[in-house]
């Protein structure tokens, strides 16, 4: 590793505290990419990106004022388009490109569609029943419609945008969709929380994967398994995919400041996927409870819940995390779980509680930090090649 002294964040803040933000950040972004030694560049030549951080999509938390932020740093910035129209992802992304011409990520879930049950949505509802009687509420009716995944209206859609980057969570689409991104020019990534899940989707055309570690906020990214007690944390998980696969592999789960970057590059990633770090960002699409819970959180304070949707995901406790689940049986499939709780949700809320609310966090939510999103994303990056520098200093 070449030992050269990297830039530090003092050396940023000494470019010109006088600066305005944006003049500030493309200097501090000059000096940065002037210096840094990555140890691993497969990710950077991959994506045409200065840093090797992926700011995670993070539905309904992002909206088109972080990904630019993010991207015109350095790092990747991503916008999740799940439960959008094709014409709101077109606004979307043009709202972006109006604000940087680096690389973009948009995401999609490509979850199948779930096979109705009226008898298991019914016997959900009537286990809610106490919740809607406390609170005052009806039960809600059976939802007509559902989330919809990655299909051929909305390929047709990011094939006109031409992103630099196109991500999948639960998988990949139908090979032919994927087949004609990539013939676009569009990168794919996609998460794995198992090794037979990296291999896998490197055999069904993905340019790079992201092992996601079972500390990570959100949904699980799982799909060849349905068997949450068996997901495995970030440091096994990572190098056991590097071993297993050829394309380059990004570490996420429980990674929130430079020293997990660092730790990420040794375990033998080319780059992290950083989610619940940005959520204190002020570009952060948060409610008020979940910036408050975010701000008191401990290491101890998530867990892994099927209860609010019907997958799992990682989410700060609370009431019906705690008495429904936290992985409960009987639960309708993803997404109609999250009809029967909606109801609960928007009326605990309206009377300032956040006890049916799904607020999605890391196990290492107490190292967010709220700066703006381009600076964090730059003091990662300038912690982290601090970091890997000492570490080779040591070596």
């Amino acid at each position: 590793m070449n030992r050269r002294k990297v830039l530090n964040l003092s050396a940023i803040t000494a470019l010109g505290l006088a600066l305005p933000g944006s003049a500030l950040e493309a200097r501090a972004q000059g000096a940065l990419s002037r210096t840094a030694v990555w140890p691993n560049k497969r990710l950077l030549d991959l994506l045409k990106i200065e840093h090797p951080i992926v700011q995670a999509p993070m539905g309904g938390h992002v909206g088109p004022d972080m990904p630019p932020a993010v991207s015109g740093a350095g790092g990747l910035g991503s916008f999740p388009c799940t439960g959008l129209t094709p014409a709101q992802v077109r606004e979307a992304v043009g709202k972006i490109r109006t604000q940087t011409s680096k690389p973009l990520n948009i995401n999609f879930f490509c979850h199948a569609m779930p096979r109705r049950d009226e008898a298991v949505e019914s016997a959900w509802r009537k286990r809610l029943a106490p919740y809607y009687a406390a609170l005052g509420v009806d039960p809600p009716a059976s939802p007509t419609r559902t989330l919809e995944p990655f299909g051929p209206e909305m390929c047709d859609a990011v094939i006109e945008l031409k992103p630099e980057v196109v991500s999948f969570h639960f998988g990949l689409p139908e090979k032919s969709l994927v087949n004609r991104l990539k013939a676009a020019g569009c990168t794919i990534l996609s998460s794995a929380t198992t090794v037979t899940e990296a291999r896998w989707l490197e055999d069904q055309g993905a340019d790079a994967v992201i092992a996601q570690g079972v500390e990570a906020g959100g949904h699980r990214g799982m799909f060849l398994t349905t068997e949450p007690a068996s997901q495995v944390s970030t440091f096994a998980l990572v190098p056991q995919v590097v071993d297993a696969i050829r394309i380059p592999v990004i570490a996420a789960g429980g990674i929130a400041d430079g020293r997990g970057i660092a730790a990420a590059f040794a375990l033998g990633a080319s780059g992290v996927q950083m989610g619940t770090a940005y959520l204190l960002c002020p570009e952060a699409r948060i409610s008020a409870y979940h910036r408050a819970a975010l701000k008191s959180a401990r290491d101890n304070l998530t867990a892994m819940t099927n209860v609010l949707t019907g997958r799992p995901a990682r989410v700060f406790m609370n009431r019906i995390v705690r008495e429904i689940g936290p992985l409960a049986d009987g639960v309708p499939a993803f997404p109609l779980a999250s009809a029967a709780v909606a109801p609960l949700r928007t009326k605990a809320e309206s009377q300032g509680s956040a006890e049916f609310s799904a607020l999605y966090a890391g196990q290492a939510a107490a190292l967010a930090r709220e700066l703006p999103a381009g600076d964090f994303t730059l003091k990662l990056a300038a912690d982290a090649l601090d970091r890997l520098g000492v570490l080779g200093r040591a070596s």
